[in-house]
């Protein structure tokens, strides 16, 4: 998303990608203290308002950070943006499906932006207009994205007529299949997947469908005890994933995340 005259150079994301992440949170000055002990995140004001600012790790842009949560009546939660070339278009074919538009679309800065929820209930955010250099599992971007629904394959089917993935003869994402789920790819990069049951088994009904953030962190065990110390709790201890050594975490608010050391291993 477009920020500050702070920031690198803003850039046309691929129509259908993740271009964003962003946490609504309740108390700003408070999610800024905990998300910069666990992550070292430092955060820089954006063009969107007082109610916004943009973390940043070693100069590069990781996620942005709004005091939205009680004005929008949403719970507190990490939420993955899209780019979309129309956000009308966007969000008229999203309620055409059956689907759930939050809030907008609205201006903010430079572009405009929707909230969305899908069929099953997930949030997920639109994007129109020009944003950061930034790519999941590149820089300090979040490492991935994933969408843990009940049926993956009846989620890509939705997302994939929203948001124009793998459509012939369009410049959007493509999406294959592997690893047990539905992937996510720009320009042939792996960038986030679809979890669920539905490909090779039935729909799990015991799964409470969200997207989830895997940020990057280079020492996971520390990152736990920081996050346990100033409030928030570990609701899965580190262990060794196909993503690496990871632990997930929530913040004080509720927030839900994963920490991940790529290498696989303890730092």
């Amino acid at each position: 998303m477009s920020v500050s005259t702070h920031q690198p150079a803003a850039r046309h994301a691929v129509p259908g990608a993740p271009c964003w992440v962003s946490l609504l949170a309740r108390d700003l000055s408070a999610a800024q203290e905990f998300y910069g002990a666990v992550l070292g995140w430092s955060f820089r004001s954006a063009d969107l308002g007082s109610e916004f600012t943009v973390a940043h790790l070693d100069g590069q842009p990781v996620a942005g950070l709004g005091a939205l949560a009680s004005t929008l009546h949403v719970s507190v939660a990490w939420t993955p943006y899209f780019a979309v070339a129309s956000a009308d278009e966007t969000t008229a074919r999203i309620r055409e499906r059956g689907a759930t538009v939050a809030v907008g679309p609205l201006r903010l800065g430079h572009g405009r932006a929707a909230l969305a929820a899908d069929l099953d209930g997930a949030t997920f955010g639109l994007w129109e207009g020009t944003v950061l250099p930034w790519s999941v599992g590149r820089g300090r971007a979040p490492a991935w994205l994933e969408l843990r629904t009940r049926d993956a394959f009846a989620a890509a089917i939705f997302y994939g007529e929203v948001l124009r993935w793998a459509i012939p003869g369009e410049a959007g994402c493509d999406v294959d299949y592997a690893q047990g789920q539905v992937l996510l790819k720009d320009g042939g990069h792996a960038v986030a997947g679809l979890r669920g049951g539905a490909v090779e088994a039935a729909p799990d009904p015991s799964i409470r469908p969200r997207w989830h953030v895997y940020f990057p962190c280079p020492d996971v065990d520390r990152a736990v005890r920081v996050a346990v110390d100033a409030g928030g709790s570990a609701v899965a201890l580190p262990t060794v994933s196909p993503h690496g050594y990871e632990a997930t975490l929530r913040d004080p608010d509720g927030g839900l995340f994963t920490v991940v050391a790529a290498d696989g291993q303890a730092a």
